[in-house]
């Protein structure tokens, strides 16, 4: 018979399933708690569609990369190689066109990896810090480039007599080398600030690359004045570069129009028509993407400027400078008459 103080065997093992129970649910919670708190990767939704639709993204954003990768490879072994371009104007467009080919590099076979797998995508937290770092420092490193090239057709067409003494290869070398170490030292700090929120929403990315502005979306925290921050950082770095292009083509402009001749204002024109329509697409593009209050902004807008700025414009790069230049167009018939020659004995 049974003690009526002491409990039941069905007693205990009621009790003790209940304590089981709640433990378990205690467990998972604090494991659910700890993966929010400590996300290890991110999950790339890219492009919605079906399969087939995605084999015919590939197949032309693969185009696109390798005749990126083509072109501009074209333009700076032409600079190296021959001797008519081994001026200040094409030094520059030499690291542009490497600038251009990094940037769709860093981007575009994540990209098409995503593409060509049924699932969706993965990314390990360390691969996407890397991503994004390279990505804002190596377009950070353009924008500083492209407010040089502006200064120095500035100086090519209002200066003409003193650009040799003014653009040496010291001072070429020095404001390369400064634009690079200022592109990637000014992104450290925004990357580490971006990192540095609690991404407790989810780990699903809403764009094709680790994007910075889907990423602050799946923060907990409020990033509100982080984003303030970086706005006006992407105020300074834009702004801060296109200024001095505004200022330079505006002299440009101004002296061009003061040359009596048709021919001479053609010619003085043709030396800066290439990087003026560059400057107007790269800046165009990116003033849509980085200069906005908000940067968690709507995804679809995003990946369509995101196209633009890392297939796009590499792209039309080696298109525009070669196209609307004459030097390079000569130097580039040479070079193909050479490799045919070479092929013939």
């Amino acid at each position: 018979m049974p003690d009526p103080i002491l409990p039941s065997c069905q007693d205990l093992d009621s009790s003790c399933a209940g304590l089981e129970m709640s433990f378990t649910r205690s467990t998972n919670k604090d494991r659910m708690m700890s993966s929010h708190s400590s996300a290890t990767e991110f999950c790339l939704l890219g492009f919605p569609g079906s399969q087939e639709l995605h084999q015919i993204l590939f197949a032309v954003f693969f185009f696109f990369y390798l005749a990126t990768l083509m072109g501009n490879t074209v333009i700076i072994v032409i600079v190296c190689v021959d001797k008519r371009l081994w001026s200040p104007m094409y030094f520059f467009l030499g690291h542009l066109s490497a600038l251009e080919s990094t940037t769709t590099s860093i981007i575009v076979p994540v990209m098409l990896w995503g593409l060509l797998l049924p699932g969706m995508q993965t990314i390990s937290l360390t691969a996407c810090v890397t991503q994004l770092f390279l990505y804002l420092a190596v377009g950070t490193t353009e924008f500083a480039l492209m407010g040089v090239m502006a200064v120095d057709r500035y100086v090519a067409v209002c200066s003409p007599l003193r650009y040799n003494v003014i653009m040496n290869s010291r001072t070429c070398i020095s404001v390369v080398t400064v634009s690079w170490v200022f592109g990637f030292l000014s992104e450290i700090w925004p990357v580490y600030a971006t990192f540095q929120f609690t991404f407790c929403k989810s780990n699903l990315l809403d764009h094709f690359f680790c994007d910075r502005g889907q990423l602050l979306k799946l923060s907990c925290d409020d990033t509100l004045f982080t984003e303030f921050v970086l706005f006006l950082m992407a105020i300074f770095i834009i702004i801060g570069s296109l200024a001095p292009a505004i200022v330079s083509y505006t002299y440009v402009i101004s002296t061009i129009l003061k040359i009596p001749t048709a021919s001479g204002r053609r010619k003085a024109f043709s030396t800066c028509a290439s990087h003026f329509t560059f400057v107007v697409i790269g800046y165009g593009s990116c003033l849509f993407l980085f200069v906005t209050p908000k940067q968690t902004q709507a995804a679809e807008y995003n990946k369509i400027v995101s196209l633009l700025i890392c297939v796009l414009t590499p792209f039309l790069n080696p298109f525009v400078f070669t196209l609307r230049n004459d030097k390079v167009k000569e130097a580039l018939g040479d070079g193909v008459r050479r490799c045919c020659q070479l092929l013939k004995d």
